[in-house]
Order: structure tokens, then sequence, then C-alpha cells
């Protein structure tokens, strides 16, 4: 586990995490690990660039939700425009090796897209 500096309440509070519905997802054309996912944020369309290639099928992906960070800012990733973050979970693969496992959060019972996840 990496060292990580404590955060006020004000500071969580700043996240907007919300509840998105993946809507489109391929392989990244420029990077072997990663997938580009087009997930609905509630009446917005975002693309996200997600480091899960290894884990998930991306047509498997269309349809469920997950919880995003919305209001990171946008960064180039490959080539690609990634607007958010997914949340995801992973299982530590050792020394200098990757996740054994990755795990995306998503919502317990279907919600609307757009929904407040913090």
């Amino acid at each position: 586990m990496t060292d990580k500096t404590t955060i006020s309440y004000d500071d969580f509070a700043k996240l907007d995490l919300r509840v998105a519905t993946i809507i489109a997802a391929e392989a990244h054309p420029n990077a072997d690990r990663l997938l580009k996912l087009q997930v609905d944020v509630g009446g917005e369309t975002r693309q996200i660039c997600a480091g899960i290639r290894a884990h998930y099928d991306p047509e498997h992906l269309v349809g469920k939700q997950i919880v995003v960070l919305v209001n990171l800012a946008p960064r180039t990733i490959r080539g690609e425009v990634s607007n958010g973050m997914l949340l995801a979970a992973s299982v530590d693969g050792g020394e200098d090796q990757p996740p054994t496992d990755v795990v995306l959060l998503t919502s317990e019972k279907p919600v609307p897209p757009g929904s407040s996840a913090g």
C-alpha cells in the first residue's frame, strides 16, 4: 500500500463522483493495456481511457454501471482524450508485478446515469 496524505472532508467534498452507464467500449488503438469507454454521466457522454484491457472484454462492459470521478481535468493518453476516471479495486500482484485482478466499482441496483455516488 502506498503512503497517502490524509485529506480533509472539504477536500473529499470537491470530488464529483457519479454513476455512469457504459454505452460503448473498445480497445485503445495506441495502447495494449487500455480500453476506450464512452459513458453516459447523466445527459452527457464522456470518453474515459482505462487500464483494464487485460481484465475486461469490451463487449461485456456495455450497459454496466460504474462509478466515475467526473471533475478530474481531461488528459490525453496515447493520443486519446480521457475525460474522467473510473473507480476500481485491484488485487496486488506482488513486488514489481501488475495487479492479478481488477474489479470495477459498480452500483448495486440500477440508477439513472449521473446519480451522485459521493
